[in-house]
């Protein structure tokens, strides 16, 4: 799954092809999660308040990028990198 940005220690990945709703999966030291564009756990394991906050941050800053990568994935095209939060 190739993944699409790393910051803090959270990786944020893609699935090609992957199933509705649109989302992304984030891994941090073991937990993982998939979220939806505005940032809110769909369904996972984490426990960090710290790292949920700054992926809720990060997707909000990045949603239209989120969704553009969504739709290529869909297509079998290569995701895009996005900026990973400073």
């Amino acid at each position: 799954m190739p993944y699409v940005s790393l910051f803090f220690g959270i990786m944020i990945r893609m699935f090609h092809n992957d199933h509705n709703p649109p989302h992304f999966h984030a891994e941090y030291q073991g937990q993982r999660g998939l979220f939806d564009f505005n940032g809110d756990m769909i369904k996972g394991s984490f426990k960090s308040k710290t790292a949920l906050k700054l992926i809720k941050e990060w997707a909000l800053l990045h949603k239209q990028e989120l969704n553009d990568n969504w739709l290529k994935a869909a297509q079998g095209k290569p995701v895009d990198k996005i900026k990973p939060l400073d």
